[in-house]
């Protein structure tokens, strides 16, 4: 189906950027540079630099980014590791695959762990935490750093949404031991595949990633340290997402404008819940425009008759997905998330004019809604 909004346009991404981007590809190529080479380390320092760290290693997927995260803290079986319930099953698959117990908590009506759900869930077992900065905006991180530092909890940021998101100044994946982050082509700084890094200030857990990256090899040494992985950024695609982060800021101030006209446009319609929460000290980076509604399914379908392309992330909780075998935490505002958000079109390349379709579209639904109201009343 062709959209007249689509969520994201990756051809007209590339349009825009088309010669930089087939020049690093091409001259990667012509250098026969495939695998660690500059590309991949001059990427990883520039990523480092803009997160606020001394460390950044290139891997293949923020899951990894994470599982390698919680590998090098020393997680494992009898441990238990906190995170929330509204995430990407990623996050928690990572706790799986290290033979630890993931607790899962709610959140707070930002999206984002709340702390308090986070302290009441410590035991002697816990051993780590992954905050999960959702939609580009950063966890309240100074109380949930404060709790873990008092219980000598691993702090691990999955920061796969939150790529220039900032709290109190300081960078998504600069707060914790490591910070986590995901290169999917449709995040705002994505690639032609999928990739994903890790942030750290420790040299240990920087050198423990890269090695476990590479087979749990030494490059240079040639010595194995680990039963390692296979999960390296790509040579091109360093090269391509080196290209992309110079642009970044410029993406975001854009998100954030887009973010603001649909703020003027829908903060009218009572029956909306929009993201824009309190607190000076937070930069969101609006990775992704996200409503509530308790009349989601109607909207979003309303707005595909209409040509507007939409997102749901997720429709029901993890636990409901039966093969992963996870117990039923009994999280209320994950559920009530799952049954009303909506995602609507936000990349660097939405334009106002797709948003005043879209919000004129959403308005008609309402207007129409609240009328077939106000009909069945008088009946």
């Amino acid at each position: 189906m062709s959209y007249r909004v689509p969520f994201i346009d990756p051809r007209e991404h590339y349009r825009r950027i088309k010669g930089e981007i087939d020049f690093a590809i091409t001259d990667t190529l012509s250098k026969g540079d495939l695998v660690l080479r500059q590309q991949l380390r001059d990427f990883e320092q520039h990523l480092a630099d803009f997160v606020g760290v001394k460390y950044a290693v290139g891997v293949n997927s923020c899951y990894h980014a994470l599982h390698f995260s919680l590998l090098a803290a020393g997680v494992g079986p009898g441990d238990e590791v906190i995170t929330v319930g509204h995430t990407f099953v990623a996050t928690v698959s990572a706790i799986v695959h290290t033979g630890a117990k993931p607790v899962l908590v709610d959140v707070r009506e930002d999206y984002n762990l709340d702390p308090d759900k986070f302290e009441d869930a410590v035991t002697p077992r816990t051993k780590a935490v992954i905050p999960v900065h959702l939609n580009g905006r950063v966890c309240e991180m100074d109380r949930i750093a404060s709790i873990a530092e008092k219980r000598g909890i691993a702090v691990i940021e999955d920061a796969a949404q939150a790529l220039g998101a900032t709290f109190h100044g300081k960078g998504a994946g600069s707060f914790g031991l490591s910070g986590c982050f995901s290169f999917y082509p449709f995040k705002s700084l994505g690639g032609l595949g999928d990739g994903g890094a890790v942030t750290t200030n420790d040299p240990k857990i920087a050198r423990f990633a890269t090695l476990v990256r590479f087979n749990g090899e030494d490059r240079q040494t040639g010595e194995f340290h680990h039963h390692g992985y296979t999960a390296l950024l790509d040579n091109v695609q360093a090269a391509v997402l080196g290209v992309k982060l110079h642009y970044l800021p410029k993406w975001i101030e854009h998100r954030r404008k887009i973010a603001g006209l649909y703020r003027e446009g829908l903060e009218g319609i009572k029956s909306l819940r929009l993201p824009h929460f309190l607190g000076d000290e937070y930069f969101d980076s609006y990775q992704n425009y996200v409503i509530r509604t308790k009349q989601r399914n109607g909207l979003r379908q309303y707005l595909k008759d209409q040509g507007v392309e939409t997102l749901v992330h997720w429709p029901k909780p993890m636990w409901e997905h039966t093969d992963l075998g996870l117990e039923n935490p009994g999280l209320p505002e994950t559920e009530s998330i799952c049954r009303e958000v909506i995602s609507l079109p936000m990349s660097a390349e939405t334009t106002p004019e797709h948003v005043e379709i879209a919000v004129g579209c959403i308005s008609d639904f309402f207007a129409s809604h609240s009328a077939a109201l106000r009909t069945a009343s008088a009946d």
